[in-house]
């Protein structure tokens, strides 16, 4: 079964997003779920995992990324501005955990959205604090709709975890901790696909 977890009032507030909080109609009218990041975590059970949609991307560094080569890896993928104050926060707390986290076949991928001066401001987050993971660079925000039955559009800073089988196994709204994102990601890392898992003795 899914298992949401609420963060305490207090954690609420320190890791909410950097929406304004109002409630926004989505495409096909339905209001539920459309505020900003509140800090919550959900990590979904393996049998009721849905499968991560078609998403891709230019990167800040001028390469390409598609979710669909990184089959058989974890993927974190991290939605981020540089104008977001709790991106800021997590940043460090994100490439300390890319470092951790690669030898285990864990790739990170940020999601950099809705930047009105163009590119620079988000290359000069990346230089101020040392990310060496690499980010799809997404001004309007478009490449999010791929994800918009997962994570509302207006939550941000959000985290996907999306597992070897390219089902999506974790979701954070709101800036997330080393030691909490580690934990999170390292345990889908080390899980048997299913596959493996189901197969027969000879």
């Amino acid at each position: 079964m899914r298992r949401p977890l609420v963060l305490a009032a207090v954690a609420v507030l320190a890791l909410a997003g950097c929406s304004d909080g109002q409630v926004e109609r989505s495409d096909n009218g339905n209001q539920a779920g459309y505020i900003a990041g509140d800090g919550t975590i959900s990590i979904f059970d393996p049998a009721e995992r849905d499968t991560a949609p078609e998403f891709g991307g230019e990167l800040l560094d001028g390469g390409d990324f598609q979710l669909a080569d990184q089959l058989g890896e974890v993927v974190v993928l991290n939605i981020w501005g540089s104008w977001c104050p709790p991106c800021r926060k997590e940043a460090p707390d994100l490439q300390a955990s890319y470092e951790a986290l690669g030898p285990q076949g864990v790739q990170f991928v940020g999601v950099n959205v809705r930047e009105p001066n163009g590119q620079r401001p988000a290359q000069q987050f990346e230089d101020e604090y040392g990310i060496t993971y690499p980010s799809v660079y997404d001004p309007k925000g478009d490449a999010l709709l791929a994800f918009r039955d997962t994570v509302p559009p207006k939550a941000i800073p959000s985290t996907l975890v999306i597992d070897r089988e390219g089902r999506i196994a974790a979701r954070i709204l709101g800036a997330i901790g080393e030691a909490s994102l580690t934990d999170i990601v390292g345990e889908i890392a080390g899980e048997t696909p299913a596959a493996e898992g189901t197969a027969e003795s000879p």
